[in-house]
């Protein structure tokens, strides 16, 4: 399987919001798994990680905009809320995902760290995780520059929060490339980092037994 870089994982981010926002109110009306299922123009590998890890992204995106709206129902915003819940639970485990692929590629390719290589405090999948994200915002602050209904100093301010972040997702990508260098060259070692999170498991959260 292949490694993938930073500006491969932004293609596919961009790509994937692309086809998200081209359905529409499709999007808008299906489940995780519908929306997985539509948006899988990766089928194997890390670049289906990667697409699946965007499309987790931006479903939890707009849950999170839903969450905010002043006419919802008490009711149905703490609905909102556990599936917010439930979807940031299956954002960490593709972290997870993404980490354990590119394990087996380095153990495939029988890339071993040096016996002084050190850790990276950020990982390959939280850095794609932070790819996604930051997409999405640039995404969304494009479309906020470019609104006919609003007013130029609402534009102007936007296009230069989109620059901004522009140069933020050219940095990050950057930094994951360095990162894959330094692990190929065996200068850095990768390990597994589980989330652990305990307040989705009814065995470790007694509150949702009530």
């Amino acid at each position: 399987m292949k490694i993938l870089k930073g500006l491969e994982i932004v293609g596919i981010c961009d790509k994937t919001l692309g086809l998200w926002h081209k359905k529409g109110k499709k999007m808008e009306q299906s489940s995780l798994d519908e929306a997985l299922l539509l948006l899988n123009f990766k089928k194997t590998g890390p670049g289906k990680l990667v697409n699946d890890s965007i499309v987790i992204n931006c479903f939890l995106w707009h849950l999170e905009d839903r969450a905010r709206a002043k006419s919802f129902s008490d009711s149905v915003i703490a609905n909102i809320k556990r599936a917010i819940d439930l979807t940031n639970q299956r954002r960490n485990n593709k972290m997870e995902e993404i980490d354990a692929a590119l394990l087996k590629i380095l153990a495939e390719k029988n890339l071993k760290p040096k016996k002084n290589a050190g850790l990276n405090s950020e990982t390959p999948g939280s850095i794609a995780d932070r790819l996604a994200i930051i997409s999405l915002k640039i995404y969304h602050m494009r479309e906020q520059s470019r609104r006919r209904d609003a007013k130029k100093e609402h534009r102007e301010k936007c296009k230069a929060r989109l620059a901004v972040l522009l140069e933020q997702r050219r940095d990050l990508s950057g930094s994951l490339d360095a990162l894959l260098k330094e692990l190929l060259k065996g200068r850095k070692k990768l390990k597994m980092y589980f989330q652990f999170k305990m307040y989705n498991d009814p065995a470790t959260n007694p509150f949702m037994k009530k």
